[in-house]
């Protein structure tokens, strides 16, 4: 994972900032409708309806702390055009209908010894 830290000990803190990520959609009036979406592309962190019924999908970042540079440095343009096509690959594998929708990124600074601290930026990609 090249994180430094076990891959367990990686997870919680993705586990955690995914926890804090849905917590803060749901508070917005949003309906999270699908977790941790997996296929052979990859995986989609969150997938939710905002309140205007729009299908959204959420890529979470967290971050313990900035040394090895912030949760929004972590989506370049190749995991973008990777998102766009996961959330085709999520709309065929749950017969949705394709239609609109957007990628947005929630970065969480989770640091161990403070409070969390979330951004939430929409249409990223």
């Amino acid at each position: 994972m090249g994180t430094g830290m076990p891959w367990r000990q990686a997870r919680a803190v993705g586990d955690r900032g995914e926890e804090l990520a849905c917590a803060h959609l749901e508070a917005l009036g949003w309906q999270v409708v699908d977790r941790n979406w997996r296929c052979r592309e990859g995986e989609i962190d969150v997938v939710a309806r905002d309140p205007d019924g729009e299908l959204v999908f959420v890529e979470v970042k967290t971050r313990r702390s900035t040394r090895l540079g912030g949760p929004l440095e972590a989506v370049g343009h190749a995991k973008a055009r990777r998102l766009r096509v996961l959330a085709w690959a999520w709309q065929a594998a749950h017969e949705v209908r394709p239609g609109r929708f957007r990628i947005d990124l929630v970065a969480v600074l989770a640091p161990p010894d403070g409070e969390p601290r979330l951004e939430h930026l929409e249409a990223v990609a």
